[in-house]
């Protein structure tokens, strides 16, 4: 028979490419997947995998056995997760993927409920920029994720995935408050042309869309500093070292120092949607998590209607429940 462990390593294998990578996905050593694929070779009777050059490839048969293996355990998923619904009370792990900001606005304040509500549930929370979160979730390394796109970008959600849309967080340009623009009810990227800006780094959304919102009218940025953490921008701009956008979501209270200046035209906008894979709808411990997300959410964030992360109109997928 059989093993679907065995079988999800090699699955993973062909995914990653390597026992390394497989490894990584899965939580496993590699040492583990090793074995796990060679007892699926001994249960099939089959050579699946090959050396070649320093790593492994697919021979026609593993590669026959994953086409059908990733139908097979999207099947056993849906299963399971309709068995521990019919079990009634919610329990197990939950694996969820947020970026910082969400974290600690919506995140932090969810998981404190559900300590309260449901304790049979347990989250295993790890922070994880939106695209590779995307990606986490279709290749079953996550459970569900909250992810955000800035308006218009879109985030290319594959099929095998269902989204709720938790609401929009808008941005703020952060400057000291001796800066003429401190003064303005609302400023506009023209006028931040030729500004010294604070990052985060390239390849990141945020840093896409303050070079998309400068490409708008011409120009580019002059980002002169580069920080991972918003905290971090905070306190440049309050030392006079450059300007920031930086979202309200978990940004908290500004020092007296800085002020917020609302962007117009284009207005910073971010939609904020969580994200987990079809085959998991039933399942009771993802449906407690998103009960206590979407009503944190619903707590900072702007419910006003807008587009679906891949850019068509919102599908409600019911109410929370």
């Amino acid at each position: 028979m059989i093993d679907p462990i065995a079988l999800r390593s090699l699955v993973a294998l062909a995914r990653n490419g390597t026992v390394n990578g497989a490894a990584e996905m899965l939580g496993y050593t590699p040492s583990a997947v090793s074995q796990q694929l060679k007892k699926l070779e001994v249960s099939t009777g089959v050579t699946l995998v090959e050396r070649f050059g320093r790593g492994v490839v697919l021979t026609a048969q593993g590669r026959q056995l994953v086409d059908a293996a990733e139908d097979l355990l999207a099947q056993m998923e849906h299963l399971e997760s309709a068995l521990l619904a019919s079990a009634g009370t919610p329990s197990g792990q939950v694996r969820l993927g947020s970026f910082s900001t969400a974290v600690r606005g919506v995140v932090a304040p969810a998981l404190a409920r559900l300590a309260g509500e449901q304790p049979g549930v347990r989250v295993r929370l790890s922070e994880v920029e939106p695209w590779s979160a995307v990606t986490e979730v279709a290749d079953g390394r996550i459970d569900l994720a909250i992810v955000h796109n800035w308006e218009p970008v879109p985030l290319s959600i594959p099929a095998n995935l269902q989204t709720r849309r938790l609401g929009q967080d808008r941005a703020d340009i952060l400057v000291r408050a001796d800066d003429p623009l401190a003064a303005r009810a609302s400023t506009h990227a023209a006028e931040l042309i030729g500004r010294d800006f604070v990052s985060v780094a390239p390849g990141s959304i945020c840093h896409a869309w303050l070079s998309w919102m400068f490409s708008s009218v011409g120009a580019i940025p002059r980002i002169v500093h580069t920080s991972a953490e918003f905290g971090s921008h905070i306190a440049l701009v309050a030392a006079g070292q450059a300007s920031a956008l930086v979202p309200r979501l978990g940004r908290g209270p500004l020092p007296p120092s800085v002020v917020a200046v609302p962007l117009t035209n284009p207005a910073p906008l971010r939609t904020v949607t969580a994200v987990w894979r079809r085959t998991m709808e039933t399942n009771p411990g993802i449906t407690a998590v998103l009960t206590v997300l979407t009503d944190a959410a619903r707590a900072v964030l702007d419910q006003s209607p807008g587009p679906e992360p891949d850019g068509s109109p919102v599908e409600e997928v019911g109410s929370a429940p």
